[in-house]
C-alpha cells in the first residue's frame, strides 16, 4: 500500500495550530472533514474514539512521531492526515520527547488487513531517520507530498 493512496492531500498541514494532543487530533480530523474524507456528523465521535485509544496507550512511538489511529465501522476507506507541530506536542511518547510529526490513520473496522497494510506503509517510512527529518522540515503541502511520493518509490524498489 502506498502512502500517496491513503494520505488525503487536502488533509496535510505543515504547521498545526494545536498546542496539545487533543487539539491536534481534533484539528487533523477537521482537515479530513474539510477534505471530504470524513462526514462532519462523524467527526466528534471519531475524535472521542481516537482519544479513548490514546488514553489506553500512547501512539507516540518516539523520535518525534505519533500515529494515532482508529478502526471504526463508519469509516468507509483507509485514509490518513499528516501534520507537523513546529513547537512539538506532549503525546506521552515512549521516549518522553515531544511529538513534531503526526499521522492520523482511519480504517474500516471490517477490513483489518487493510489497516495492517496501511500501518506497515506508515511505519516503514517513519522508522527511517531521513524520512522523519525531511517530514519535520517540510514547510509546504507540496514538500510533504513529494516526500510521500519518494517514499512510495523507494518502497516499490525495495
Amino acid at each position: 500500500m502506498k502512502l500517496t493512496e491513503i494520505v488525503a492531500e487536502k488533509a496535510i498541514s505543515p504547521s498545526l495550530g494545536a498546542t496539545n494532543r487533543d487539539e491536534a487530533i481534533l484539528e487533523m480530523m477537521s482537515m479530513l472533514v474539510s477534505a471530504g474524507e470524513v462526514d462532519e456528523s462523524d467527526r466528534d465521535a471519531f475524535v472521542a474514539a481516537v482519544l479513548k485509544r490514546e488514553n489506553r496507550g500512547s501512539t507516540g512511538f518516539g523520535n518525534g512521531v505519533a500515529v494515532p489511529h482508529l478502526k471504526q465501522a463508519a469509516v468507509k476507506k483507509v485514509v490518513a492526515s499528516i501534520a507537523n507541530s513546529t513547537s512539538g506536542l506532549e503525546f506521552n511518547a515512549l521516549d518522553g520527547n515531544p511529538v513534531h510529526s503526526i499521522v492520523l490513520l482511519l480504517s474500516p473496522e471490517d477490513q483489518p488487513e487493510l489497516h495492517l497494510e496501511a500501518m506497515e506503509a506508515v511505519f516503514g517510512s517513519l522508522s527511517q531517520d531521513t524520512f522523519r527529518r525531511f517530514l519535520r522540515q517540510a514547510s509546504t503541502v507540496e514538500e510533504i507530498m513529494t516526500l510521500l511520493e519518494d517514499a512510495d518509490t523507494r518502497q516499490l524498489s525495495a
